[in-house]
Parts: structure tokens; C-alpha cells; sequence
């Protein structure tokens, strides 16, 4: 089993002020998929510009050819199945089918209140996130579709001609609790993971380790509840939350250790941030190519 290296792409830049370059520089390195963020602004990041998630996607579809685009994650915080369907239709369209959507359940920053709702409870999101994944791969799969549900509803939908990708574009379904794992083993193509948020502060690498291996145990338990395969299912490690941070992306030597202990686990897919200078992401340059270059081969 070979390691898939991707990177994601935080959307601040404008196009022509070296939006468009990096987007280009991450095919030219040869990353599996590129992402993005979908919120409406994020963290330290919300003061400053931001950009859509799906416009960028748009765009970058058309400086590239070979490249997997993709979101991390988007959410129901401010989407809706239907209008998000024909958008993901269209973004699949132009770029060939190259997307994958990362969908999530959503938190309580900005993205949840930005619309002037409250923040929904963690209940809520998963009541939400319940019905919304189920409604979109149905839009995405078939011609027209009608639904009534507690939160969501379609009538007479059309999605024609439908996904590029067929039956529908992938889906990496982030989760931890037992009904976003559900929701993973039965609709994803891939399964998402930051690891456990409650380590980043104060826990260890090894304390980490040992917890993302619990969460792949409790995914493989669900998948065998409901008869899934659980080598159908990619496994996709966001990195920069766990309490290693940025310790991987100092070198190649270190990057490769921590991508091998992650491949013992099963996962198929590691994602590293594109460096961003005086932030969280902040990683050399030079460092964050070689091990976009020279990483794949030593973790075949």
C-alpha cells in the first residue's frame, strides 16, 4: 500500500496575486488533491480576506489538468443540499471529475452564526448532518428529487445530466462520534479524521497515536455492523491538530516517521497545509516541497 500526499489550500489569497500560482505549484509537485476550507472566514484568518470555497475550486479546475480538487470540510452551517448539489454538479463538469467533497457535521465558530441563526447544539448539528448527507447523495445520483424531512426539504429537484463521476462524486465524511461514523461507513468513499482535538493542547504524539487508532477501531466496528468493506473506505488524515502541530513539516525525515506510524493505522491519504507565513501554518518552503517530491516514495 502506497501513501497518498495531498495539501490544502486556504483561500486568502486573491486570484491574481498568487492565488492562481499555488494552486498550479501543488499539481507541478505532484500532491494527490488539493482542498480547501468551506467557511465564510476562519479563526485568526476572519479579518482579513477569504474567499468562496466553491468559486476557488472553479477556478483552479481550469489551471489544471491532472490534480484531485476537493473541500475540507464543508458543512449545513450555511448550506443547503439542493443548491449545493448543483453546484458540486457543475464544479464536477468542469473539471473533469476530479472532486471530492469532504463534508463534516460543522462546528459553532463563525460559519454558524453568520446567516443570524444561533449556534445550533452539538445534537442539532448531528440531527442535521443526519439528514443532510442522506439528501445529498441523492441529488448528486439521481435526475430529479422530491423530500420532505425536519430540515430539509426538495421538490421536483433536477440534476441533470448529474455527476461527471458516476454514480456521484466521493465523499470524505469527517466524524468521530458513532452517528458520524455511521453516516461515514455507509455513504463515504472516505472517512476523515484531525485526530482528538482534546490532545492538540496538552497531549502527547504518543497519546494521539493511540487515540486516532481507537477512532479507526470504532469505524471498523460500524463498518461490520452494516456489512461494509471496510478496504473500500479511504481513510484521510488532516494534519496541524494533533499535538505534534507542525513538528512533521520541519524535514523529510521527520514527516516520513510520522506518515509511516499513521500508515500502520491504515491511512491511505495524509493532508498537509500549504505554508502560510506568522500563522499556525507557518512551515518552510523548501522543507514543504521535498516532502511533497521526495515523501510518496519512501512510504510506498
Amino acid at each position: 500500500m502506497s501513501l497518498r500526499l495531498s495539501t490544502v489550500i486556504l483561500p486568502y489569497r486573491r486570484w491574481q496575486e498568487g492565488g492562481r500560482a499555488v494552486w498550479t505549484r501543488a499539481e507541478q509537485l505532484g500532491f494527490h488533491t488539493a482542498y480547501t476550507y468551506d467557511h465564510l472566514s476562519w479563526r485568526s484568518f476572519r479579518d482579513g480576506p477569504w474567499f468562496g470555497a466553491v468559486p476557488t475550486l472553479t477556478a483552479a479546475a481550469t489551471v489544471t489538468d491532472r490534480l484531485r480538487l476537493g473541500t475540507l470540510v464543508t458543512s449545513p452551517n450555511f448550506r443547503h443540499p439542493v443548491t449545493l448539489a448543483k453546484e458540486l454538479i457543475s464544479l464536477d463538469d468542469i473539471s473533469g471529475g476530479r472532486v471530492t467533497l469532504g463534508i463534516g457535521a460543522g462546528g459553532s465558530g463563525f460559519d454558524a452564526t453568520a446567516l443570524g441563526q444561533e449556534p445550533w447544539s452539538p445534537r442539532e448539528r448531528a440531527d442535521r448532518f443526519a439528514e443532510f448527507v442522506p439528501l445529498l447523495d441523492r441529488l448528486l445520483s439521481e435526475d430529479a428529487v422530491s423530500y420532505e424531512g425536519d430540515f430539509y426539504s426538495a421538490h421536483e429537484a433536477r440534476n441533470i445530466p448529474g455527476c461527471v463521476q458516476r454514480p456521484r462524486l466521493p465523499f470524505a465524511v469527517a466524524a468521530t462520534g458513532p452517528r458520524g461514523m455511521r453516516l461515514a461507513a455507509r455513504y463515504g468513499q472516505a472517512w476523515v479524521t484531525t485526530g482528538n482535538p482534546k490532545l492538540y493542547e496538552n497531549g502527547t504524539p504518543e497519546q494521539s497515536i493511540q487515540a486516532i487508532r481507537g477512532q479507526a477501531e470504532k469505524l471498523a466496528d460500524t463498518c461490520a455492523e452494516i456489512g461494509r468493506d471496510m478496504t473500500d473506505l479511504d481513510k484521510v488524515l488532516l494534519t496541524g491538530f494533533t499535538p505534534d502541530r507542525g513538528g512533521p513539516l520541519q524535514s523529510l525525515d521527520a514527516f516520513v516517521d510520522f506518515a509511516g506510524l499513521h500508515m500502520e493505522l491504515g491511512f491511505t491519504e495524509i493532508v498537509i497545509h500549504w505554508p502560510i507565513p506568522d500563522s499556525p501554518f507557518a512551515t518552510d518552503e523548501k522543507a514543504f516541497e521535498q516532502i511533497a517530491m521526495e515523501a510518496p516514495a519512501q512510504l510506498r
